[in-house]
């Protein structure tokens, strides 16, 4: 993310175009914005369109705008969003999912920032700045066909990918606690500060959905407590514990095998556990009728916690019911 930003940084005060790549989730359109904050265009407009919501035709005149007369009912006429992102900064999200004669219309006003309303036989032009933003990879789109080749190099000036959450696991933790403050801020709530066993729970888990997951977990933590802030959608993309298979099939470990799967049960136990009992360790334990000790053994085998103490100052659930 440094290098994202360093990278951002030097260009944002630029009106070259800008494709931002990464899964759904990862901040595109917040970066957009802060580019857009950074540079000359700051004081005009930041327009997004989102080119998988509207089809074709709907999209044409949702970006360029039709004058009087140009369907049957329109009485008036009708600006678009490359008229109103003039001296600000245009967002093309999702790009991906333009359809081919659309491709088109985009190419040809990149290229001198020229266009026309629909109905209008007049040539209009803008001084805007074109930002762009796919979870898709466009090379291999262009080789199936389905992105023009001459509308990706238009675009792809600079290109700039945000990692997924799982990838920054280090940052989780400052994450978590922007969000948490910033939920509180927006719903007018106290919430419970985040315990050590909480934030390594976190950052052991996958996040498919990302940023945006975390903020949605964070947002639950504020408003119901910790039990429902670790949702389901945060360990729905972890992969089981089952090894892996090779060899013949007169050499598959079973021993290993039915090894792995009961550690994999056992950890899914303590886990559900562990929530249902607001991680409350010694709760869980006597739940669990196993003792605290061999509970803290298998949670940390886990990898449910960290293996270092609990930070001071930090509250848990745990201490704080003690």
């Amino acid at each position: 993310m440094t290098a994202v930003h360093q990278q951002a940084h030097k260009i944002a005060n630029t009106n070259i175009p800008v494709l931002l790549l990464g899964e759904g989730g990862t901040g595109k359109e917040a970066l957009a914005r802060w580019i857009h904050s950074q540079s000359g265009y700051a004081k005009g407009q930041f327009i997004k369109v989102n080119c998988a919501a509207l089809p074709g035709t709907l999209l044409e005149s949702e970006l360029f705008g039709y004058e009087q007369g140009a369907f049957t009912g329109t009485l008036t006429c009708k600006p678009g969003r490359v008229e109103l992102a003039h001296n600000g900064t245009l967002f093309l999200d999702e790009i991906s999912e333009l359809e081919m004669t659309m491709q088109s219309k985009i190419l040809h006003f990149l290229q001198d920032g020229c266009y026309s309303r629909i109905g209008d036989e007049g040539t209009r032009s803008v001084n805007t700045r074109v930002i762009c933003a796919t979870n898709k990879d466009l090379e291999a789109a262009i080789a199936g066909g389905k992105f023009r080749e001459d509308l990706y190099y238009r675009i792809n000036v600079v290109r700039l990918r945000l990692p997924r959450l799982c990838e920054r696991k280090e940052d989780i933790p400052e994450l978590a606690e922007y969000f948490r403050i910033l939920h509180q801020q927006r719903f007018a709530m106290e919430s419970m500060p985040l315990s050590a066993e909480i934030i390594e729970y976190l950052q052991n888990a996958n996040w498919p959905g990302n940023v945006r997951e975390l903020s949605n977990g964070m947002a639950r933590h504020v408003l119901i407590g910790p039990e429902a802030m670790i949702g389901r959608e945060a360990t729905s993309g972890r992969k089981s514990a089952r090894p892996r298979i090779t060899g013949i099939v007169g050499q598959v470990p079973l021993k290993r095998i039915a090894k792995a799967a009961i550690q994999e049960l056992e950890r899914n136990v303590i886990l559900e556990s562990l929530r249902a009992h607001h991680w409350n360790r010694r709760k869980t334990a006597a739940a669990l009728q196993i003792s605290y000790r061999a509970l803290i053994y298998k949670i940390r085998d886990a990898g449910l916690i960290s293996r270092r103490p609990t930070r001071p100052g930090i509250l848990s659930s745990e201490n704080s019911t003690q």
